[in-house]
């Protein structure tokens, strides 16, 4: 029988305002995934225009959602870029700047860069406030274990991997954490770094281990993942992983799948630039990428399987440019595509980064869109999509009403990001960056990026007040670093 023959009719619209009024179910928020590669490039993926390296299901993800042409890490380095990801705070203003060589000296494990402080407020911290359940698993990078930086004491229910990034430049290391455990893994891990005078005859055998991590990471996380989806409570997930950063730690069934190839790799690497020499390093680099497209394959099958596709945000991007080190070649691979400079610059190749977003009945698949846009747009994109309020005193914004084609999309007055002795400040679609410091001459560069990105020309001579104007705009958003490791005098309003 309909319910009206059930209920007196006074007691239809107090039951209807009731149901109005009542809390939306768990089922209406989506779930979010937010996968973060660790020193890929702009140009390194296939739906961005890479012809070699194979990236199928990264590319099936783009053709399923939107694909971002204008968007920023938070930083041209790992730490700081994890940082403003989690605050929503850029690295003029945030507490964490830099990575951070001292902080491993003074912990008791010897691991970890500079601790997230214990004021900050991250994405974990405000999604469990949205009823979310929260994970996540790779390199954090935000604290060593035993101080309040790591992921269970900054909103997350679990985590897995790697505290320390230069921990995490071994693949095969000789433990991982689990929380604040210590799990053992391999018995002797292999050194992520490893240079040779000479080619070995054959003898390659340092540069691999029993035990590959970002195995075990992924079956972590698929693990997680898996469990998250039979609960009634949405889910968070972070999936941070280490790859392509170097060192070339790959098994070498993985390296077969490129086949042999003396033209792409005419000579090995002996390590002459850092970690791990290795004697194929650019097969080993593109086979590095396209495991990681394997398993952002593995999740999207996951979630078809357990019948939560549909209602799953899948986000995908990197926490900085393509790197210069280790054997990692950029220019074979066209890795910034044409940009200029890469990892730890502050031009465009060290910051511009592929962002991809999926959310099948919600983003319009197969779309590209130019919006400037950044990483520290991120926290209130993902708090506004779980049906939450970003905080006050952050500096990103939404970029929900892009992804969805609904609503007014609101557009910062600027984006600004700092690293050592380098400042930029990207404003419409003009861009300063500023050089200081011994190692290089002082230098102020100006740059219209719509008709030049790859930061040929530039114009500071011919617009002295456009560069003012940047510059007092710089001076009145920064904030000093409360870490002293992090100051650099000449960033000072005095000195400006």
């Amino acid at each position: 029988m309909k319910l009206s023959h059930q209920l007196p009719r006074f007691f239809l619209p107090a039951l209807l305002l009731c149901l109005l009024v009542l809390p939306a179910h768990a089922d209406d928020k989506p779930n979010i995934i937010y996968i973060y590669a660790d020193d890929l490039g702009y140009g390194e993926l296939g739906s961005y225009g890479q012809t070699k390296i194979k990236t199928p299901n990264l590319d099936k993800l783009a053709a399923n959602g939107m694909r971002f042409t204008q968007h920023y890490s938070g930083s041209p380095v790992c730490a700081p870029s994890r940082c403003v990801l989690m605050t929503g705070i850029d690295s003029g203003r945030s507490y964490i700047r830099n990575n951070s060589p001292w902080a491993r000296k003074v912990n008791p494990h010897h691991q970890g860069q500079e601790p997230l402080n214990d004021e900050a407020v991250t994405l974990a911290e405000l999604l469990k406030e949205q009823g979310y359940r929260t994970g996540v698993a790779g390199k954090w990078g935000l604290g060593g274990p035993e101080t309040y930086g790591i992921p269970t004491k900054q909103g997350f229910d679990d985590f897995f991997g790697y505290h320390c990034q230069w921990v995490a430049h071994s693949y095969y290391p000789d433990h991982l954490w689990h929380n604040e455990k210590k799990i053992p893994f391999n018995k002797e891990g292999v050194p992520g770094g490893h240079r040779l005078k000479q080619a070995p005859e054959g003898d390659w055998s340092h540069r691999q281990g029993e035990k590959y991590a970002p195995d075990a990471i992924a079956e972590h996380m698929l693990e997680w993942i898996g469990e998250a989806a039979e609960k009634e409570d949405p889910f968070f997930f972070w999936y941070a992983s280490i790859i392509p950063h170097v060192a070339l730690h790959i098994p070498d069934e993985k390296i077969e799948e490129y086949g042999y190839d003396e033209s792409m790799d005419p000579k090995p690497y002996l390590g002459d630039r850092g970690y791990s020499a290795h004697p194929r390093p650019r097969a080993a680099y593109a086979a590095m990428i396209t495991y990681l497209d394997e398993q952002v394959g593995r999740i999207m099958a996951l979630l078809e399987e357990k019948g939560i596709a549909d209602n799953t945000l899948i986000v995908f991007s990197s926490d900085n440019g393509a790197s210069y080190a280790g054997g990692a070649d950029a220019k074979y691979f066209n890795s910034v595509s044409g940009l200029r400079g890469l990892k730890g610059s502050v031009f465009e190749g060290g910051l511009r980064v592929p962002m991809i977003a999926s959310w099948p009945g919600k983003i319009k698949p197969a779309t590209t869109s130019n919006l400037l846009c950044a990483q520290v747009d991120m926290l209130p994109t993902l708090i506004e999509a779980a049906g939450g309020k970003a905080p006050r005193g952050i500096d990103g914004v939404s970029v929900l009403p892009t992804l969805t084609g609904q609503g007014e999309q609101a557009k910062p007055d600027f984006y600004y990001w700092e690293l050592g002795n380098k400042q930029a400040l990207r404003q419409g679609d003009w861009k300063l960056v500023r050089v200081f410091g011994n190692s290089h001459k002082p230098a102020t560069y100006l740059f219209n990026i719509a008709e030049d990105r790859s930061e040929q020309n530039n114009l500071a001579s011919k617009h002295p007040d456009r560069v003012k104007k940047m510059i007092d705009t710089i001076i009145a958003h920064r904030t000093e670093p409360e870490v002293e490791g992090f100051q650099f005098p000449m960033f000072s309003s005095e000195a400006n």
